[in-house]
């Protein structure tokens, strides 16, 4: 008798496990069915989601823990007491529970790193009202199909994390529950803020992401954590910031830019061949010109590069390698710009005893040497601070809610990109302006000191242009970028900046052509004086 008890207890047992599996492969059926059907309406979509949840809350598992998943969705069942202490869920913990339990872990996943953690009180208003064990489910997406709302939102790693309490709603927790998302990717020209899937909400019946309850925080530059006070489905909303630039002005600035930087490409190679066609040794002036139009060229041909080389099938080590050249190229101009402004200081102040010995040496180690320490300076720093840099554009004829991105390899690091493009750009354009402003003024009192003031006023004219592109003052457009000037500058920006190789050509040529006029005025007098009698 007792040998028939014990067979009898033991085929309780076993078909018992064999419900229990056979449960646990329903459910995964059921999952796998989910992702399947997800181009169904929304409203499809969330009562299969209900559906899930239900079925979580009643399956029967032994243990502590149930652990399922597929290759879109996870699915965690807990039975906790009333003497809940809290617990803590992360990524890392559910690997390693899927690699122990094989036979739920189907396919290769892609989940990143993220975690949840609930506090002791959880438990509290449930455990009033019903004593006795409850249930906690969890349900992770690693796509955001089932959570579509009017505004076709983006999340960060496009996951939503969800977790329910069986016996009620919870509600206005003291101590928050804490989600976690870790990521990898730059966040530059976003703003994040944790929310949750509200039913019911905006114009959809099946509801939309709201912020109630829940506060955001950056622990580091690859986590945002969000702390909430109830539970339901949480994600991390990616909204970008207001853009500078409206995407239907993208296309005509991106032509604007092409164009220009095109021809003040042919234009720098045409002045640079010229020169050392016909240069003349002791002339450290046109030597200094010459440095300008070769950092100008190397910016152009570096600019034009960087968006191509931001697509994804590049290495991303060129897109740094790119960027850091780029970089390079715009401090070798703005401080060619600067040793301009110095050199005309030289010519107009110092008229006499201008000598300074290897002085076009000394300034190539400057408008050289100083940009190519900078930058390694940065990248010895830290090598992540150039790369793929994202430029968000703003869509104004879809409502609102429209965004674009364009790429170029750039400087990555806020404050690499604070001190050295707009601090050092900034300073070399207060040098250059406050220079120029001092030469016009020279200029204006030797005019009025020669009794001609209103004598030769083309030529002055053509010379206060000059000196304004010599000087590069068109870059201080780029501290206009605001308010009302921001359409103007955007547009004058680009005109007077991708030329700007072009203008210096044009400048180039207005100077030999004049050296060659006085040249031959001076080979003329010096005939009529020999044979004058």
């Amino acid at each position: 008798m007792d040998h028939c008890g014990t067979l009898f207890l033991c085929l309780c047992l076993l078909t018992l496990q064999n419900a229990t599996a056979e449960t646990w492969k329903e459910l995964l059926r059921y999952m796998e069915n989910m992702q399947v059907s997800r181009a169904r309406s929304p409203f499809f979509s969330f009562r299969q989601l209900h559906q899930l949840e239900q079925m979580l809350l009643n399956t029967s598992f032994p243990g502590y823990n149930l652990t399922l998943q597929t290759p879109a969705i996870q699915s965690l069942a807990f039975k906790l007491s009333c003497n809940f202490s809290g617990l803590s869920l992360s990524s890392a913990t559910l690997k390693r529970v899927l690699q122990a339990r094989g036979q739920h872990a189907r396919g290769q996943y892609a989940w990143g790193q993220h975690a949840m953690q609930f506090p002791a009180e959880l438990t509290r208003d449930a455990c009033k009202t019903q004593p006795g064990e409850l249930r906690l489910i969890c349900i992770y997406f690693s796509n955001a199909h089932f959570f579509k709302d009017e505004n076709n939102s983006s999340l960060l790693n496009n996951y939503v994390l969800g977790a329910q309490l069986s016996h009620g709603h919870v509600n206005n927790l003291r101590d928050p529950v804490n989600i976690s998302f870790w990521h990898n990717q730059s966040l530059e020209g976003y703003t994040l803020s944790c929310v949750f899937w509200k039913e019911g909400a905006r114009k959809q019946p099946w509801g939309g992401w709201s912020p109630e309850g829940c506060r955001t925080e950056q622990p580091s530059h690859s986590q945002v954590l969000c702390r909430c006070n109830h539970l339901t489905y949480f994600a991390v909303l990616m909204q970008l910031s207001p853009a500078l630039v409206p995407a239907e002005l993208l296309a005509p600035l991106t032509y604007i830019s092409l164009v220009g930087c095109s021809i003040s490409i042919v234009a720098s190679l045409i002045t640079v061949l010229l020169h050392f066609h016909s240069r003349k040794k002791s002339d450290s002036l046109a030597r200094i010109h010459m440095n300008l139009h070769a950092s100008v060229l190397l910016l152009n041909i570096t600019f034009l590069l960087s968006p191509a080389f931001a697509m994804s099938p590049v290495p991303q080590s060129a897109c740094t390698a790119l960027a850091a050249a780029l970089h390079y190229a715009l401090l070798s101009c703005l401080t060619w710009m600067a040793i301009e402004g110095f050199n005309l200081y030289l010519l107009l102040g110092r008229v006499y005893n201008i000598y300074i010995r290897r002085y076009v040496l000394k300034l190539g180690v400057l408008g050289w040497g100083v940009p190519a320490l900078l930058v390694l300076l940065s990248l010895s720093v830290k090598s992540s601070v150039y790369g793929p840099h994202t430029i968000p554009v703003f869509n104004s004829w879809e409502n609102g809610t429209g965004f674009q991105n364009m790429s170029i390899c750039w400087v990555r690091s806020p404050v690499v990109h604070s001190v050295l493009v707009m601090g050092y750009g900034g300073l070399t354009s207060l040098f250059n302006l406050v220079v120029l402003a001092w030469a016009l003024w020279t200029l204006r009192r030797l005019r009025v000191q020669a009794d001609a003031p209103n004598a030769r006023a083309c030529h002055d004219t053509v010379t206060v242009l000059g000196l304004t592109v010599l000087l590069g003052t068109t870059w201080a457009l780029a501290f206009f970028s605001f308010g009302v000037f921001l359409l103007p500058q955007l547009f004058l920006f680009t005109i007077l900046n991708s030329l700007y190789g072009f203008f210096l050509f044009l400048w180039f040529c207005s100077q030999r052509c004049r050296s060659e006029a006085e040249a031959k005025a001076q080979v003329e007098a010096f005939s009529s004086s020999q044979t004058t009698p």
